[in-house]
């Protein structure tokens, strides 16, 4: 299994129940239709910072989910995530699920 997490600064507070509906609506279909998908989670974590975590099957997968992440926030998301996303994918060490 392969993670990818995306963390972005300067959200509007106001602004993400809009992105929130965006993702739902437009990106997660896109994202869990691809080839090695296992999940995505979205997360408000305060202070204008939403981060999303995706799981992939394999290392190419999590690396091309940022491709389409990129090209998907530029054509829907630009006036409200104005900073680019700090990107950390890795290989996943220690799993447990319920």
């Amino acid at each position: 299994m392969h993670t990818t997490i995306r963390r972005y600064d300067g959200v509007q507070p106001d602004k993400v129940e809009e992105v929130v509906k965006r993702v739902k609506e437009g990106f997660l279909p896109i994202i869990s239709s691809s080839g090695g998908f296992v999940s995505y989670q979205f997360l408000e974590a305060g202070n204008g910072v939403v981060a999303t975590v995706s799981v992939f099957k394999t290392e190419l997968a999590a690396r091309d989910s940022n491709r389409m992440a990129a090209n998907w926030v530029a054509e829907n998301l630009a006036p409200l995530l104005t900073n680019p996303p700090q990107i950390t994918v890795g290989g996943v060490r220690v799993e447990r699920g319920i």
